[in-house]
C-alpha cells in the first residue's frame, strides 16, 4: 500500500498548497529523512511568491533540515536509523580546484537542492552523491531540531564575518534586519566588534531587532538618510566593514557611501536578475575600497557554523520567533515577509 506524507506544494507564485503525497522511496545507495525542523529562508520566500520555477509546477522546496534518519539503503554506512541529523543544503565536491583551494562555496559540481524535492514535507530522500560527499552532521541528544535547524543560515553569516575579519574594535553597518542581519549582528559582537549599527526601510524588523542587545544603534532608512546617520554614529568616518543583507540595489550603493576609506564593503544579499547597481568607481579609488562579493561558504565553515548553532552560548532562543506546523506555511510566508516575525521554523512532523 502506497504510504502518504503532507508536503506543501507550490504550484505558482504565491500559490503553496499542503497537500498528501507519496512518501518518496529510499534511493538506492541513499536514506530517507522525517523532517523535524525546517527553517523559512529569505530565498524561500522569493522562490515561493515568484515565478521561480518558470512554469514547471508543482514543486516542494525548503532547504535548512533536521530530522530523524527513518530509512537507510542497504550497503550504505555511517546513517542509523532513528538518529538526529543536519543537512546542509549543498554537498560540495571536495575534488575541484575551488574545494581543493578552500573556496568549496564555489564549487561547480555540486547537486542544484532547489531542482530536488526539499523539506516543506514530513519526508525527504537524499540520494547515493549525498552519502558519497556527506554535509550531513549528527546531531547531539538533548538538542533541540529548532535551534539545529540554525546551522544553515548561521553558515553563511558565520563565512561572512569569517572572510571579512570583522575583528576587537570595528564599527560595522548592516544594511537589513532580517534574521541575516540579526545573525550578522550577533556575530560581529562575538568577534569583537564595538559599533554595530542595524539598518533597515521596515520599523517592524527594527522593532523585533530590539530583543538583541548586540545591536548598538536602530536606523530607520525610510525616516532617515541612512548614509548621513552612519556618518554621525561613527564620528564622519563611516564603518570599517559595511553588508548589505538585503536584495536592494539602492543598499549597495549606499553602503558604499558609508564605508570608512580603506574599508570593506560586502555584496551580501542577492538582487533580482538583471539588476544593476551603479558604482562611483572614482569613490572606490581614491577612498581606497574594498568590495567584497559574499556568497554560501566552504566546508570547513560549514561545520564551524553548525557547532556553534548548537552550543548554548548562542542565543537561539531570541532569534526563533515562531514554531509553526508545515500547516500554516502561507502565514510564515506572509509574517517573514512583512517582517511581523524574526525567524520562523516550521515542524511538519510536529514536536
Amino acid at each position: 500500500m502506497t504510504e502518504l506524507m503532507d508536503a506543501a506544494l507550490m504550484y505558482g507564485p504565491g500559490d503553496i498548497r499542503v497537500e498528501q503525497v507519496e512518501k518518496p522511496a529510499c534511493p538506492e545507495g541513499g536514506f530517507v529523512v522525517k523532517v523535524m525542523a525546517v527553517g523559512m529562508c529569505g530565498s524561500d520566500i522569493r522562490n515561493l511568491t515568484t515565478d521561480s520555477r518558470k512554469g514547471v509546477y508543482p514543486h516542494i522546496y525548503g532547504h535548512e533540515v533536521v530530522g530523524l534518519v527513518d530509512q537507510v539503503a542497504p550497503g550504505v554506512s555511517g546513517y542509523e536509523v532513528g538518529e538526529m541529523i543536519y543537512v546542509y543544503p549543498v554537498a560540495h565536491c571536495l575534488r575541484c580546484d575551488f574545494c581543493r583551494s578552500g573556496h568549496s562555496e564555489q564549487c561547480p559540481n555540486v547537486e542544484e537542492y532547489t531542482e530536488q524535492p526539499g523539506g516543506f514535507a514530513q519526508y525527504i530522500a537524499y540520494g547515493p552523491k549525498r552519502v558519497e560527499r556527506g554535509a550531513t552532521f549528527k546531531v547531539p541528544d538533548g538538542v533541540d531540531p529548532v535551534r539545529a535547524a540554525l546551522a544553515e543560515p548561521m553558515s553563511s553569516t558565520y563565512a561572512c564575518v569569517d572572510n571579512i575579519n570583522v575583528t576587537i574594535g570595528d564599527s560595522v553597518a548592516i544594511l537589513g534586519a532580517g534574521p541575516i542581519g540579526v545573525f550578522l549582528a550577533i556575530l560581529c559582537r562575538m568577534r569583537g566588534a564595538s559599533n554595530i549599527i542595524l539598518v533597515d526601510v521596515n520599523a517592524d524588523r527594527l522593532d523585533k531587532s530590539a530583543a538583541f542587545d548586540e545591536i548598538d544603534h536602530r536606523v530607520n532608512s525610510s525616516e532617515l538618510d541612512p548614509v548621513e546617520e552612519v556618518l554621525r554614529l561613527t564620528g564622519g568616518l563611516g564603518a570599517d566593514k559595511v553588508i548589505s543583507a538585503n536584495p536592494s540595489t539602492i543598499a549597495q550603493q549606499q553602503g558604499l557611501l558609508m564605508t570608512k576609506r580603506a574599508g570593506t564593503m560586502v555584496f551580501f544579499g542577492g538582487v533580482a536578475k538583471g539588476a544593476l547597481t551603479e558604482v562611483d568607481s572614482n569613490l572606490v579609488h581614491y577612498r581606497g575600497l574594498w568590495i567584497y562579493g559574499h556568497y554560501g561558504s566552504n566546508t570547513m565553515q560549514v561545520q564551524k557554523a553548525f557547532e556553534l548553532a548548537i552550543d548554548p552560548k548562542f542565543p537561539a532562543d531570541r532569534l526563533v520567533s515562531h514554531v509553526l506546523p508545515l500547516s500554516d506555511i502561507n502565514r510564515a510566508i506572509e509574517m517573514t515577509r512583512t517582517g511581523e516575525a524574526l525567524k520562523v521554523i516550521l515542524t511538519p512532523n510536529g514536536q
